[in-house]
């Protein structure tokens, strides 16, 4: 029986110490409870603060969360990260734009996290399939939907709280933790079998 290598997700911000590892623990810890094995999350910054931790605050949501923040350490953005993934969520329109412009080949499969969030559930998920071969599928369908459904700065960043005070901290939490969630409840409304029909 062939083994399915992992579906690679890569979120993306600029320092890779606040928003990107904190997306990245929590989509990991959630598809880990819905399909082990299957999906490999990791981050990097376009401006990395290279080898250091996560911010604390950041550290401390994401263990409140439940996920972990065990064995983390910024690094920087490289093309050679980027050529071996399957999907990059950027946390801003820039950094999307930098994506794409350090390896075009990435254009259909980048999108800012809150963007995904937003199209995604307009998405059809194949059932059955296993979650790896769902989101191949998804993303082409997903690029579709992102122009019936498109949003502003505003609706498709999320804030940087770096040095900043607790209530952009806050702000970013409440921009990015929803986003994951959605991303999560479409997996998992498309995880079970598609039910039988009744002739």
């Amino acid at each position: 029986m062939s083994i399915v290598p992992p579906f690679r997700i890569l979120t993306v911000c600029t320092g890779n110490i606040c928003r990107s590892p904190m997306a990245e623990r929590l989509l990991q810890s959630e598809l880990d409870r819905l399909s082990p094995g299957v999906f490999a999350v990791e981050s990097a910054g376009t401006a990395a603060m290279v080898g250091s931790d996560m911010e604390p605050h950041i550290e401390g949501f994401v263990r409140a969360s439940g996920a972990s923040s065990d064995g983390f350490s910024a690094r920087q953005l490289t093309r050679n990260i980027l050529d071996q993934q399957d999907l990059v969520l950027a946390l801003t329109r820039e950094h999307r734009s930098r994506i794409v412009e350090m390896h075009p080949g990435l254009l259909k499969r980048t999108f800012t996290l809150r963007e995904l969030a937003r199209v995604l559930p307009h998405v059809d998920g194949a059932r059955g399939v296993h979650p790896a071969e769902r989101w191949e599928l998804a993303i082409p369908l997903a690029m579709r939907a992102r122009t019936l459904h498109r949003g502003s700065a505003a609706d498709d960043d999320v804030v940087d709280p770096y040095r900043r005070g607790d209530h952009v901290f806050d702000q970013m939490k409440k921009q990015l933790a929803p986003a994951i969630q959605t991303i999560i409840a479409w997996e998992k409304s498309n995880h079970a079998p598609r039910p039988l029909r009744h002739e």
